[in-house]
């Protein structure tokens, strides 16, 4: 079940160092690609509310690590101006990614993975006329945000050759990041 941590609480006793789960080598790289994607969107994980009826305006801070998410709301009114809380919520955020760096995403595959493959899985969708269509469907994320998808056809490249493309299809979308 996940839980959330509420504006006032103190993060430092649910966010460890680096685990030992982990090589602590990974930390380091871990905490680069963070910064990668705040350099890229200075509001990654920030959103502007502003509901006039309920006199509510102000950022709203929100991020999800292995289930739990955090989150905290930023007032204009109680910053002072929408600057300084915007200032501050990204202060909040990036303190929050320091001491979250080593529960980024780590791509591991699966019990529940069938293809024996990350990022790999066969999908049988069924079309509003009663066909049903299978396909090996191959996923993976450019960058920080984004996630692509490519599917290959059983019926048309056949089972064996339709799983092959989708992992030459997966490893060659990482290999370009």
């Amino acid at each position: 079940m996940a839980s959330t941590v509420e504006a006032g609480n103190d993060l430092g006793s649910k966010l460890p160092a680096c685990s030992p789960a982990y090589p602590v080598a990974w930390c380091p790289v871990l905490r680069l690609v963070m910064s990668r994607a705040r350099q890229e969107d200075p509001n990654y994980a920030i959103t502007r509310i502003d509901l006039p009826d309920a006199g509510t305006h102000g950022f709203q801070v929100r991020l999800q690590r292995r289930g739990i998410k955090y989150g905290k709301f930023f007032a204009d009114r109680v910053h002072g101006h929408p600057e300084r809380a915007l200032f501050a919520a990204r202060q909040w955020r990036n303190n929050l990614l320091e001491r979250l760096a080593d529960q980024a995403r780590i791509c591991e595959r699966s019990q529940r993975n069938s293809s024996g493959v990350v990022g790999v899985s066969k999908i049988t969708a069924v079309a509003a006329n009663g066909n049903s269509y299978e396909f090996w469907q191959a996923t993976w994320s450019p960058s920080p945000g984004q996630r692509r998808c490519v599917k290959f056809s059983i019926r048309r490249y056949g089972h064996h050759r339709a799983f092959q493309l989708a992992v030459e299809a997966r490893t060659t979308g990482i290999n370009r990041r």
